[in-house]
């Protein structure tokens, strides 16, 4: 009854079931997707949408051949990029997305869409370029061509080109090329592959267009590539000779072809260097020299004469042209002259002639050449008195020695003259003196002859010239007078011809013309008033006009007397003038006085005086005014002259003609007879007063100019002036007021007393209206007036506005602003203001340039779109995300302002201003450490803490506090030899400091190392940045410091105390790094142990270190050491003995004390076998002594006179007995020792071998040994003293061949 119900209950639930399982769907965006190719691996791509009625967990998943791209959430549905797009590869692709929930799972295809970026630079199709061109390669030829490809699109894939950098980099290269948007290099100067350079390297670099790539827009550019351009040098340079200059000499006797000289000259391009040509195109001697055409040696083409250069300096110019055999690029030929100097070298080949001329009148012709000369000198001439009338010159055309001659005399009368000179060279006066005075005697020879002779000091060749000389006779008598003095008088007015005295008469022994006397005057004061006849002797006036008492009253003449043979004397006449009134009086100056009218008086004296007798009435003088117009106003003293006024003057009642002067006559006259007189004018200036003030013809004057106008005439203003003088009606204009240092006022003279000024702008000046546009001027007229009145006027100067000012910027305006970098800031950010004084001046601003610097380095136009300037003065950011700190820090927009209505006649434009926009820096760089090779090693041992043991160096490229660097350690591991890794935290600490904005981290030890440790310290350091705002940037770096531990420690041994080494350390360190090529740590000096008996008296540790961190070791320092003979002869010097490590020098220490320890135990033994040997020995030479006494006893009973056969006792006259020892010298008693008798044998052989005191000096002495009786011992113990002193040697067969001696007396056996 109850389940009917159930089948209802399940139908309706399975409905309900069926209902409300729905798929899920997609959205309709999920088609396609668009995805940059520059998205990060783990970024979200896309977000899968779907939609589920059904309200449960969906499973999302990716499938298909491109699902490696992505990775899903399979829970939430994000999906994320897991493989990097490439556009340029996968531009896009599909694939299949799916979500399921519990019950059902839907999949729908998705297409991915790749979106480009600027993610691939420029690549050249080729990196190895190169071409050559001719250097005569016209401006603006395409060179060569070049292309890049960018796999991007649109701008990122449009390629410019950049000529980065031409080597060689000099001013003339730096724009030789150009680059095309094409790829094609330009040609853009003259290339010389001489001058300039023969190769040429251009550094190019391609870039993109820019293009966004990690939403930023970015300028991609490849690596440079390098164009190698060779310069192939064309013939278009003529040859040139090496040198600038030659010259050479060659004997005048030189043979025809001998070699004088060789030019060369080279092609000057270099590159083609074609042969040269060479030949003599001039020369100043032709025929006598001739050139090699192929080599340029210069030769003797004929016979050279040096004495035909005289006068050219001995030298022949040849030029000589050097040609190229092939023409040069303009069909021309290539050639160059140069003028070479050879000097023709003397030859003796003449010897001195005598000529008959004078220096340096001398031609040295064949005309003048002669042998015979004559000459005068009187009769008893003084000694070294030349021969008159002889013109000899000697001369030899050679040069230098070859020119030298000597001198000489020959010839009957040589004897009385000498020659001068007697040594000469080239060319000499050749004089003949007198030697002996009294040989030279008239009455003896009228005539003597000699000879001069001149020969060739080398050649020894000679001439002969033949010189007559004729004797003169001499006068030895002179007439005589018989006064020194003659007193004669005369008038000063006698005429011509008066006879002055005719009774002066001088007497000469002489007869004939000796004695025949002459008079004359000798030249004098008075010789041109006086004469004497010759013959007489009367002395008359020769000129009456001249004689004047007042010139001159006494003449002294000085009458001469001469003889036939010109021997003379003289007389004194003292002649004077008698006085006669003959002088006018002579007044003394001029007389031109000057005098104020109504207030100066006159007063001068009139100065005179007569040049007759003084004392006489012709010198006695009167004074007289003659008549005049203005003569009744003055008197005059006719004794003293004073003239005077007698009453006040007037200028103005003087005739204005007359300019006020009044001239007075005034006569002077003498008292003799006849009487004469003289008139002197005197001139009295009557001098005006000034008492008329200028008058100005108007009040005021009003006048207009143009500003900017230069050099314009304002404006003229006139005045005058009553006064009649030129000196107080003469007006000067001046102007004064505000601003009358604008104007130039110059004034000029219309007439008497009337004068114009003219206002002028300065010529160079002119008037601006802006900074004045009204000027109240106030014009002054003055003369000379003491009072210092002046008459003014007003001049008003109105100026007429022109538009003229340019513009002005606003300094305020202009100040610095920053901007951040990266996109930081957008819009505009500056406004530049500019204001014109003009009226409508039209104003706008205009960008002029930017200038782009780094660190106060010019960059280039990096910066140029950053940022832009409206006409408006509005500066707006342009490119914000292109702002890079690091790329520029300072932009300098350089602005000005312009008017657009400024008169074209003036400047529109203002000056430049600069807007300074600082880039401000933001964190955007991370620390990056600088590359060192730098090898850190530690030696524990001498590594101190806070000693620094290595370090590192970083930069940020940001600034401030983003770039400021901090260091740390991360991590410390040493790794040992075995691998083995222990980590060591505390033992390093690191300290950073800056220089240059290079920080540098000073890695030092905190704690002392385990110097037993071998291995590795590996220090991990981090460099971090601090920066204000944002998060820190750091990187990381791990350095190796290697440990040297003291196995490798190397003692070094020296013969020399410890001071000295140290004192040379550093010469010993040289030494050894100079052998090991290491660096030397020294670590120790100390004196080794005093006690040790060693040939070192010092040690030096040390540790040599290769740069990569090994050491050397004991066995590889000595054999380096060794390999260098230098280093070990200097370390030989500086007292090195011995190389040894640590430990074994320890190992020595104690191997040494075990054996001074063994040594001491053996010496101890050996002494206790010594001492036990001496007792037995006392007890068997005691035994011996006993024996002895009994075989003395035995000798005793020997016969008297018995020759024993036995041997004889040596040194007794007793022979012995057996046994017998006589040397013990005991009594001859039996002591009862008979039973001592049957000692052994070798008490028996001890016993006589004293027997034996013998000498052995050759071999022999053993064969005499061999020879004695049978009961001789064959063989002898040794002498324990000689044994010792023979080197201990027992065996004395061995020793045959030395020479000893054996000294019974000091036998040692009984010891």
């Amino acid at each position: 009854m109850a389940w009917p119900w159930l089948p209802c209950f399940l139908l309706s639930a399975l409905t309900v079931s069926v209902a409300a399982n729905m798929p899920p769907t997609f959205g309709q965006n999920m088609s396609f997707v668009n995805l940059p190719e520059d998205l990060p691996v783990g970024a979200v791509a896309f977000w899968m949408v779907v939609e589920d009625s059904n309200d449960v967990d969906l499973i999302y998943g990716i499938s298909g051949s491109n699902a490696y791209f992505f990775n899903v959430t399979i829970n939430t549905g994000e999906v994320k990029l897991a493989y990097p797009l490439d556009y340029e590869t996968v531009p896009i692709f599909s694939i299949t997305i799916s979500a399921s929930d519990p019950h059902l799972q839907v999949q729908k295809e998705m297409h991915v869409v790749v979106e480009d970026r600027n993610d691939n630079a420029p690549v050249f199709q080729n990196t190895g370029f190169s071409t050559s061109v001719n250097e005569t390669l016209p401006v603006g030829s395409v060179v060569f061509s070049v292309l890049a490809v960018d796999k991007d699109t649109g701008s990122a894939g449009v390629v410019k080109y950049y000529i980065e950098k031409v080597i060689p980099n000099t001013l003339d290269s730096e724009h030789l090329f150009r680059i095309m948007d094409n790829g094609s290099i330009i040609l853009n100067g003259s290339l010389s592959y001489n001058n300039k350079s023969a190769f040429y390297q251009l550094e190019l670099k391609a870039c993109d267009s820019g293009g966004l790539l990690n939403d930023i827009v970015t300028i991609q550019c490849s690596p440079p590539v390098f164009l190698s351009i060779t310069v192939v040098d064309q013939p278009d340079l003529d040859p040139q000779f090496v040198r600038e200059f030659y010259s050479a000499s060659v004997a005048e006797d030189a043979a025809v072809g001998t070699s004088v000289l060789k030019v060369e000259a080279v092609d000057s391009d270099k590159g083609i260097s074609d042969h040269v040509i060479y030949s003599i195109s001039n020369s100043t001697r032709p025929g006598w020299f001739d050139i090699e055409a192929d080599d340029g040696v210069i030769i003797v083409a004929g016979s050279l004469d040096r004495e035909q250069l005289l006068e050219e300096d001995e030298e022949v110019q040849l030029e000589v042209t050097a040609t190229e055999r092939n023409l040069n690029i303009y069909g021309q030929e290539a050639k160059v002259s140069i003028w070479v100097t050879i000097r023709v070298m003397d030859v003796n080949d003449h010897k001195p002639e005598f000529y008959n001329c004078s220096l340096p009148d001398c031609s040295f012709t064949l005309q003048e050449a002669q042998d015979n000369f004559t000459g005068y000198v009187d009769e008893h001439a003084s000694t070294r008195i030349p021969i008159n009338g002889l013109t000899m010159v000697a001369y030899d055309p050679d040069k230098g020695k070859n020119g030298t001659f000597l001198l000489s005399l020959e010839g009957p009368d040589a004897g009385a003259f000498s020659v001068s000179p007697e040594l000469a060279a080239g060319s000499v006066d050749v004089q003949v003196l007198v030697k002996e005075s009294e040989m030279v005697d008239y009455e003896k020879k009228t005539e003597m002859v000699v000879q001069v002779v001149a020969t060739d000091s080398m050649s020894k060749n000679s001439s002969i010239a033949r010189v007559t000389i004729h004797l003169r006779d001499i006068n030895d008598h002179r007439p005589t007078f018989p006064q020194n003095l003659y007193v004669l008088s005369v008038l000063e007015n006698s005429p011509t011809g008066s006879v002055v005295t005719s009774s002066i008469h001088a007497t000469d022994p002489d007869t004939g013309e000796w004695g025949r006397i002459t008079y004359s005057l000798l030249p004098g004061n008075g010789e041109d008033l006086f004469e004497v006849d010759p013959d007489s002797g009367t002395v008359t006036v020769k000129n009456g006009t001249l004689l004047d008492r007042e010139r001159q009253a006494v003449y002294y003449l000085t009458l001469q007397a001469t003889d036939g043979g010109n021997l003379s004397t003289s007389t004194t006449l003292q002649i004077n003038l008698l006085d006669v009134n003959d002088n006018p009086p002579i007044v003394s100056g001029s007389y031109n006085i000057f005098v104020q009218e109504e207030l100066g008086d006159v007063s001068v004296t009139i100065q005179a005086y007569d040049n007759d007798e003084p004392g006489t009435n012709n010198s006695r003088l009167l004074f007289s005014l003659l008549p005049g117009p203005y003569s009744a106003n003055f008197s005059i003293d006719s004794n003293t002259g004073l003239l005077r006024n007698l009453g006040p003057l007037d200028r103005e009642a003087i005739d204005p003609t007359l300019g006020g002067r009044i001239v007075l006559t005034v006569r002077v006259s003498d008292c003799g007879v006849p009487s004469f007189s003289t008139d002197v004018n005197v001139t009295i200036n009557v001098e005006d007063i000034n008492d008329n003030l200028p008058i100005f013809s108007q009040s005021s004057y009003q006048f207009f100019v143009k500003e900017r106008e230069l050099g314009v005439l304002v404006g003229v203003v006139e005045a005058w002036d009553a006064d009649q003088t030129e000196v107080n009606n003469r007006i000067s204009f001046s102007l004064s007021g505000s601003g009358a240092n604008n104007f130039v006022l110059r004034g000029s003279m219309l007439g008497s007393g009337r004068a114009e000024g003219h206002i002028w702008l300065p010529p160079d000046g002119s008037l601006d209206y802006e900074t004045q546009a009204l000027f109240l001027l106030t014009v002054s007229a003055e003369n000379l007036d003491p009072q210092g009145h002046v008459a003014t006027a007003g001049v008003n100067v109105t100026v007429v506005d022109v538009n003229d000012e340019p513009p002005t910027l606003d300094e305020d305006s202009l100040q610095g602003i920053s901007v951040a970098e990266n996109g930081s800031q957008h819009g505009q950010v500056a406004e530049v203001v500019a204001w014109d004084v003009d009226t409508e001046a039209q104003l706008e601003i205009q960008l002029v340039n930017v200038i782009c610097t780094k660190g106060s380095v010019d960059v280039g136009s990096l910066c140029h779109g950053w940022f832009s300037v409206d006409a408006n003065g509005s500066v707006y950011i342009n490119q914000s995300e292109a702002i890079d700190y690091e790329a520029c820090d300072l932009v300098t927009l350089v602005v000005r302002a312009y008017d657009r209505t400024t008169d074209p006649r003036f400047q529109a434009y203002s000056n430049n201003g600069s807007l300074l926009i600082t880039i401000e820096d933001v964190n955007d760089n991370a620390p990056y450490f600088l590359p060192d090779n730098q090898t850190f090693v530690i030696i524990p041992e001498l590594v101190k803490p806070s000693q620094q043991v290595a370090y590192v160096r970083a930069r940020d490229n940001d600034s401030g506090s983003n770039g400021a660097i901090v260091f740390s350690i991360l991590q410390v591991d040493f790794i040992s030899k075995d691998g083995a890794t222990i980590p060591f935290q505390g033992f390093f600490w690191i300290a950073t400091s800056v220089e240059a904005n290079v920080f540098t981290g000073s890695i030092e030890l905190v704690t002392n190392l385990d110097s037993t440790l071998q291995g590795t310290y590996q220090v991990t350091v981090q460099a971090r940045d601090t920066p204000s705002v944002g998060s820190a940037q750091s990187a990381q770096i791990t350095l190796n410091l290697f440990t040297v531990d003291q196995s490798y420690r190397i003692r070094l041994q020296f013969s020399t105390p410890k001071e000295e080494v140290g004192a040379n350390v550093e010469a010993i360190k040289a030494a050894l790094a100079q052998a090991t090529r290491t660096t030397v740590y020294v670590v120790n000096i100390q004196d080794t142990d005093s006690m040790a008996r060693a040939p070192a008296q010092s040690y030096l540790d040390a540790y040599f270190v290769f740069s990569n961190g090994s050491a050397l070791t004991l066995n590889e320092l000595s054999l380096m050491i060794r390999k260098d003979q230098d280093a070990l002869t200097q370390l030989l010097q500086l007292g090195l003995v011995v190389l040894g490590a640590q430990e074994s020098q320890e190992e020595d220490q104690a191997k040494l004390l075990t054996s001074v320890i063994i040594g001491l135990g053996v010496a101890l033994l050996l002494v206790l076998v010594i001492m036990i040997m001496a007792l037995v020995c006392m007890r068997k030479s005691y035994h011996r002594k006993l024996r002895a006494m009994k075989a003395a006893k035995e000798a005793r009973k020997t016969a008297a006179g018995v020759m024993p056969s036995a041997a004889a006792i040596p040194g007794t006259n007793m022979y012995n007995t057996e046994r017998a020892n006589p040397m013990l010298n005991l009594p001859t008693k039996d002591l009862g020792l008979e039973y001592l008798t049957s000692s052994s044998d070798l008490d028996h052989v001890s016993l006589n071998s004293l027997d034996d005191n013998s000498v052995d000096l050759d071999g022999n002495s053993q064969e005499i040994k061999e020879a004695r009786p049978q009961h001789s011992p064959p063989e002898l113990d040794p002498e324990p003293l000689s044994m010792v002193l023979s080197g201990g040697q027992g065996d004395t067969r061995g020793r045959q061949q030395e020479l000893y001696f054996t000294n019974p007396g000091l036998d040692t056996t009984d010891l």
